[in-house]
């Protein structure tokens, strides 16, 4: 979803009386690690919106072997998951301004992350809203696989 089209959804939804929650990241090859966090995130709230780093941001941030999958196809199987009610990208490194556009009423991030580190909750926390670092699965994450596939081939 486009960011206007979004910020006006977010609106409509928070109007209705719903809380919005955002995450975002690279999510380059979806695991069972993502989405358990994905799903404890969306619990957290009634609607769950997703920023996906595009190609150039996932490049930047994990080097230029990255991303694996494309941003179309890593956006479309976002998009598949129930519990996921918007998807959009965002070019930056960080998603502080996609995060300034929505102001989402809780912001979640994993549990690399300690609360006072995330990227807008700053802007989030000042706005009464949320902000949650939750704990990863150990043993799932796409360096991980990569790095399997690598000594298999």
């Amino acid at each position: 979803m486009l960011q206007p089209q979004l910020q006006q959804q977010v609106q409509a939804w928070r109007k209705a009386g719903e809380r919005v929650v955002f995450t975002n990241g690279c999510f380059d090859i979806l695991h069972y690690g993502h989405v358990d966090y994905l799903a404890r995130a969306a619990g957290l709230g009634e609607r769950l919106v997703v920023g996906l780093n595009s190609d150039a941001s996932v490049s930047r941030l994990k080097g230029a072997h990255r991303p694996i999958q494309d941003e179309q196809s890593r956006l479309h199987v976002m998009a598949a998951l129930g519990f996921v009610d918007a998807v959009t990208l965002f070019e930056e490194d960080t998603p502080l301004e996609l995060i300034r556009l929505l102001m989402p009423d809780v912001l979640v991030k994993g549990g690399d992350w300690r609360p006072e580190q995330i990227v807008g909750a700053d802007l989030v926390l000042a706005a009464g809203g949320e902000v949650h670092s939750l704990p990863f699965i150990e043993g799932y994450s796409t360096t991980a696989i990569e790095n399997k596939i690598k000594r298999q081939a």
